[in-house]
């Protein structure tokens, strides 16, 4: 999202460019939303439903090719399931998943925002 909205701040676009700009934070942002969105899932799950856990990521990434490690994280592991810290009673996951929300919810308000220079 970062990478998105950064240059979006510095150009200052009108016009179509905010388009651009916002249709990529809405993008990235529903992106974030899905993956903390399955974590919180995870996190959710009954101890006897959660998946099996698989190895590191490091060591997916050196012996098996990137598109069998990406199915290999998105299927999940029971170690993945684990809620290890929260703040206000909430996961990091569940933190995650109301600020991808929130964003992608801003940036499709910034596209109906009319900005009024007198």
């Amino acid at each position: 999202i970062a990478l998105c909205a950064l240059p979006g701040l510095i150009h200052g676009p009108m016009g179509n460019w905010r388009y651009l700009y916002s249709g990529l934070i809405f993008i990235s942002a529903v992106t974030g939303g899905v993956i903390a969105g399955r974590q919180v899932w995870l996190q959710h799950l009954p101890p006897d439903a959660v998946p099996a856990c698989g190895p590191g990521l490091d060591f997916m990434m050196e012996v098996f090719p990137l598109t069998e490690t990406l199915r290999m994280v998105f299927t999940g592991s029971g170690e993945c399931a684990e809620v290890d810290w929260t703040f206000l009673s909430f996961s990091i996951a569940e933190w995650s998943l109301l600020w991808f929300v929130l964003f992608a919810v801003s940036s499709i308000l910034h596209l109906f925002y009319k900005l009024n220079k007198s």
